[in-house]
């Protein structure tokens, strides 16, 4: 069980979508994990071939639990035994000792169908009853015929006319209330465990902005780019100038980031927040940003992301400009080391040269951990934030 976020000590696994047998490559999906927070996608880490799939679908396990086992190509087969050997590798690697596995013939929860039982797995008996789909009338796809949320989306697919949704408020408030809970944990620990100091700069913004309008006139409607890429760019080519704030606290020491996630805060629809990670986002043109960013916030939304955008943000940005919000003092995500805050862009008095006038100004805050960096240092960050934005053209 992968570690999904530091609030989480466990996750329930919904879906297995492989089988033992089934040809594995590194990145591939294999299996859907429930946390407080989302459902997530979780990546396979080794190429190889399934051996045994360990952990049953409706089954909740610490992090660090071997959910399968992975053996190498071509290889034959582990033997059934009462103990599985040791596995050439295991979903996901951790350094944490195993729990106790559940065992192999452990089935999802069952309905009767013609006098026969039927294993569906809770994921798609949720999905079902959200969409009014009757569970009888579906054919099992997954391991062993077990009906999987993708049997529940084909059947509303080929009916005719489908089913009208079932509400199904008390479940939604009851990971609402569970995602609090996470969230109030997490920031809990933050606030007691790292030592915050909070710095803000006012930024005009009137040289990116004109920018950005004259290179927009040259793009389609659809690829253009809005201030938020700006803002994203320029605090992940920042932080490669300023790598002690890319990075993690762990074990009473600092651990360089290396290369630069930034965790994206977003806010669900349902309520509640969640940072995946926009991988190397020093790396992106800004078009790839901003599609990238697009494209992270829906699947967040949706219920879809992956594993490794859950478990490797560098660096978390917020922004709260869309809501109105002028200025944001962000908590820390643990064991991250800081975190960049941007309100709205707004029209303030301004002077320049001793002459006063009204400027587009956006006010950045960083909240940084006082044992990783200092207030020098984070003076320097925000400054270097700063001049990336007024030189765009080299984002």
């Amino acid at each position: 069980m992968p570690s999904l976020g530091a609030d989480m000590d466990s996750g329930t696994l919904l879906e297995w979508f492989v089988k033992p047998g089934d040809e594995v490559k590194r990145g591939d999906i294999v299996a859907l994990v429930d946390t407080s927070k989302a459902e997530i996608e979780v990546e396979i880490f080794e190429d190889g071939v399934i051996d045994e799939l360990i952990v049953a679908p409706g089954t909740r396990v610490p992090v660090g639990a071997v959910l399968a086992t992975v053996g190498t190509a071509g290889a034959p087969p582990a033997p059934a035994a009462a103990t599985p050997p040791a596995p050439a590798a295991a979903t996901p690697t951790a350094p944490a000792p195993p729990a106790p596995p559940a065992p192999p013939t452990a089935a999802p929860p069952a309905i009767a169908v013609d006098g026969h039982r039927v294993r569906v797995s809770p994921l798609a008996r949720r999905v079902a009853q959200q969409l009014g789909v009757d569970l009888a009338a579906v054919t099992g796809t997954g391991f062993e015929g077990a009906i999987t949320r993708a049997d529940i989306e084909h059947a509303v697919a080929v009916a005719s006319p489908p089913a009208p949704p079932v509400p199904a408020a008390p479940e939604v408030a009851h990971r609402q209330e569970a995602m609090r809970q996470a969230i109030a944990v997490l920031m809990a620990r933050s606030k007691r465990e790292i030592p915050h100091y909070y710095l803000e700069l006012q930024i005009d913004m009137s040289r990116p902005l004109e920018w950005l309008r004259e290179e927009n006139l040259r793009r389609p409607v659809t690829k253009r780019l809005l201030p938020a890429a700006l803002l994203l760019s320029a605090v992940a080519h920042a932080v490669v100038e300023m790598p002690e704030m890319n990075g993690f606290w762990v074990d009473d020491a600092f651990h360089p980031g290396g290369r630069v996630h930034l965790g994206v805060a977003t806010s669900l629809r349902s309520g509640g927040l969640i940072a995946p990670a926009l991988h190397d986002a020093d790396r992106m043109s800004l078009e790839e940003l901003m599609a990238g960013t697009q494209d992270l916030v829906q699947r967040a939304r949706a219920g879809r992301l992956r594993s490794s955008e859950m478990s490797d943000p560098t660096i978390t940005v917020t922004n709260l400009g869309d809501r109105g919000v002028d200025l944001v003092h962000g908590v820390i995500y643990p064991p991250q080391v800081a975190l960049v805050g941007f309100g709205a862009v707004r029209e303030r008095p301004w002077a320049v040269n001793g002459l006063l006038g009204v400027r587009p100004v956006v006010t950045a805050t960083l909240a940084a951990d006082h044992r990783a960096s200092d207030g020098h240092a984070g003076g320097r960050f925000l400054a270097i934030i700063e001049r990336k934005l007024n030189t765009p053209e080299e984002l």
